[in-house]
């Protein structure tokens, strides 16, 4: 039996780093940037393509992050499907749906983006944004006062999640990692 065949994979549009925090910073959502993002901030050259968040996942912060996520038109992004057919699927972008995944990836005007509910620890523990608020630090980012995971938290969680990309990141990430001990 033949499967049916998928679509290419559609290139996002450029990433808008200040269309997307200004607008989170709009609806005010409390949110850490992780993954590439956050390595950049702490000085890592590797160019990233999205923007990874963690939110803090109460009702009340879920439903300011969907409520953010209109303006840019977000809507759900799926492997192997087009643009048209993922924005086809009758997905609800709400603080329920939100909450209810580890996570989800999104397509918006602005780029694309990331939502995790937790990232992984240096011995795969879960933590949460409340886990590691107390770890992050606050920067500016294009003008919006952004928190970001400490920079031993982004390294643990690649560590762990041991992908080809984060893997080739962590050289670097731990040269900066030495260099601020």
């Amino acid at each position: 039996m033949k499967s049916a065949p998928t679509s290419p994979e559609p290139e996002p549009p450029p990433l808008d780093v200040k269309r997307i925090v200004s607008t989170l910073d709009t609806h005010g959502v409390q949110y850490l940037l992780i993954g590439g993002l956050g390595a950049t901030l702490y000085g890592a050259e590797r160019v990233t393509q999205d923007i990874d968040l963690l939110p803090r996942t109460d009702s009340e912060n879920l439903a300011r992050l969907a409520s953010a996520f209109r303006d840019p038109g977000a809507f759900l992004r799926v492997g192997g499907l087009s643009d048209e057919e993922a924005r086809a699927l009758p997905v609800v972008i709400d603080a329920k749906s939100l909450g209810a995944t580890e996570v989800t990836t999104w397509r918006t005007e602005a780029g694309d983006l990331d939502v995790l509910a937790t990232i992984r620890g240096e011995y795969g523990e879960r933590r949460q944004f409340a886990d590691l608020i107390d770890r992050s630090s606050e920067t500016i980012v294009t003008g919006v006062t952004v928190r970001v995971a400490a920079l031993q938290d982004i390294v643990e969680s690649k560590r762990f999640a041991g992908r080809e990309k984060d893997l080739e990141a962590l050289p670097e990430l731990e040269r900066l990692l030495e260099q601020t001990d």
